[in-house]
């Protein structure tokens, strides 16, 4: 036993590169332990398994990685502890640039115990940049964004999170209705479209512990009288459960738009495309009678 750890330190290259083969099983052990304890029990809810087992692996792996540095450095610097010990771990690390490093550490961790997200989620950082969440790390969050580009961010610069993926979420349209139509009959129409949006949408309702819907699709009201200069502005909403909102809204915004067509319900116009367009047509109608008048003279 002795003759190998003669030769191991004897000869450096050959122990730093066991070391990293040693912790690169180590790694590869810890983490696929994590993954069949979670894939065999139900503790918690699997997003929230996900999550864990995503920042537990980014744990191992920084851990790994730092151990393996220092341990290959002790192999070439002569009382390596006794540097560390007099200089000051702090210090060292404040001289290795790790300010931003310790802060993104930090929050990655306040993001995982305060419950701010789950690995799954769709959210908004900092109002900018949206996506899925892909992998929660100790320094970095990555996002995959709708387009299918994999956004990389650093836990100490998220500032502000949008969730859309907490329990539940309120589906809420709105309509702007021309000045000409029927304040009841657009009422009527809407309260039609939105029995129709409660037959289909049934699958995707939140639901109370007694099964029963908590709040179904409904006319919420005239929100504007004047939306934008254009018209009266109508608000539907429903509450739907998280997992299924972006589905439960595409087919929200279909039935409104089939049920307004099917009704002959116009939408508001924008006067000043309407004002233009009035204008180009009389100035080539203009344009014709005197190009006409030109040629009989």
């Amino acid at each position: 036993m002795m003759d190998w750890l003669d030769l191991l330190h004897k000869y450096k290259l050959t122990s730093i590169i066991l070391a990293a083969v040693i912790a690169w099983i180590c790694v590869y052990i810890i983490n696929k332990l994590v993954h069949d304890f979670f894939k065999r029990t139900h503790f918690i809810e699997e997003r929230k398994e996900q999550t864990i087992e995503s920042m537990i692996r980014s744990l191992t792996k920084y851990t790994a990685t730092l151990s393996f540095i220092f341990f290959a450095i002790s192999q070439y610097v002569t009382h390596f502890g006794r540097v560390l010990t007099g200089a000051g771990v702090v210090g060292v690390i404040v001289g290795f640039g790790a300010q931003s490093l310790i802060r993104d550490i930090l929050s990655g961790i306040f993001l995982i115990y305060e419950k701010q997200l789950h690995k799954g989620d769709f959210i908004t950082i900092n109002n900018t940049f949206n996506g899925t969440v892909e992998e929660i790390g100790l320094r970095f969050i990555k996002l995959r964004e709708w387009s299918g580009k994999l956004l990389t961010i650093s836990n100490g610069e998220i500032k502000q999170i949008h969730n859309y993926n907490i329990n539940q979420m309120r589906v809420i349209e709105r309509v702007v209705i021309s000045y000409r139509e029927n304040p009841d009959k657009v009422w009527e129409v809407l309260e039609l479209a939105c029995e129709k949006i409660n037959e289909v949408n049934k699958p995707c309702m939140k639901l109370d512990a007694t099964e029963c819907i908590v709040e179904p699709f409904k006319v919420y009201g005239m929100t504007s009288l004047n939306a934008s200069f254009r018209g009266i502005e109508y608000t539907i909403t429903g509450l739907v459960d998280d997992a299924f909102y972006w589905d439960a809204a595409k087919q929200t915004r279909r039935i409104i738009a089939q049920t307004l067509y099917n009704y002959e319900i116009r939408l508001a116009e924008d006067t000043m495309l309407l004002k233009q367009a009035e204008d180009l047509h009389t100035s080539q109608t203009l344009e014709n009678s005197g190009h006409i008048t030109t040629l009989k003279d």
